[in-house]
């Protein structure tokens, strides 16, 4: 490691008056500190929002579940809530990575990183969700713009994000055993407004499956899915799967999604 300075705010404004200043915000630290010792990023200052109370939490808000961006996977995994409302954002929460992970990581932290493997960018698109900040009210589908980025300013800090109750949801990946990261996951769900498929793991960030979401408007079968391919341009291949197989991932997936959340 390197120099460089530990703040430990009590107060949003405390923290945003150091983000403002030039500081990087930590939040479960799961990425922020591996890339500082692999010296791919050296902030001067780091601000840890661990004691801002405001930031954590879940509560009911207008028949939404909204959850402060400090809340940890452990707690939406096990929060009697989300079980009832949204059980595959619970089930989501509950497969990542490992415990370790799931007691330090932050749907904040996740979300603003923006990995292209991560799992709750692909829950926040398949649910429309809505992201808070210190600012404004930003829509899933506007925060999110390709990998590693999204549409916070540096000095804009996430609250908290809201979810909208749908009919039915399910997630499904296929799991890279070693990073326990999805090499392909599906976020499937129904609302009122229609059906949303989202999926991650296999391209350059997360990303709406427009076909898949049309046949299943059509019919919310799994059958509805079969034949339907998954453009592999649109995909990232490496050693662990190549742009073709986890395009062929990606139909597989969210078959089992629509069949999980069909019960």
């Amino acid at each position: 490691m390197y120099a460089f300075t530990y703040e430990r705010p009590a107060s949003q404004d405390e923290a945003l008056h150091l983000l403002k200043a030039g500081a990087k915000p930590l939040a479960g630290g799961q990425t922020l500190l591996a890339s500082m010792k692999l010296r791919l990023a050296a902030p001067g200052q780091v601000v840890d929002l661990g004691s801002i109370a405001a930031l954590k939490g879940i509560r009911r808000e207008a028949g939404q579940l909204v959850i402060g961006a400090m809340t940890r996977h452990c707690d939406v995994a096990e929060n009697a809530e989300v079980r009832a409302d949204i059980p595959a954002l619970a089930h989501l929460a509950a497969g990542i990575g490992d415990r370790q992970v799931r007691a330090r990581g932050t749907l904040g932290g996740s979300v603003a990183n923006n990995d292209p493997a991560a799992d709750y960018p692909a829950a926040l698109l398949g649910l429309g969700a809505t992201v808070h900040t210190s600012t404004r009210s930003i829509t899933a589908d506007d925060f999110f713009r390709g990998l590693f980025e999204t549409a916070l300013a540096e000095d804009e800090l996430i609250t908290a994000v809201s979810f909208a109750i749908p009919k039915r949801a399910a997630y499904v990946k296929f799991v890279q055993p070693a990073s326990r990261f999805a090499l392909i996951g599906v976020f499937v769900a129904q609302s009122d407004a229609g059906v949303r498929v989202a999926v991650t793991g296999g391209g350059n960030g997360v990303f709406r499956h427009t076909a898949f979401e049309q046949a299943l408007a059509a019919s919310f079968r799994p059958e509805a899915l079969a034949g339907i391919a998954t453009d592999a341009s649109l995909m990232n291949g490496d050693l662990h799967g190549s742009a073709e197989y986890r395009a062929h991932l990606a139909g597989v997936m969210a078959q089992r999604a629509v069949a999980q959340a069909l019960g």
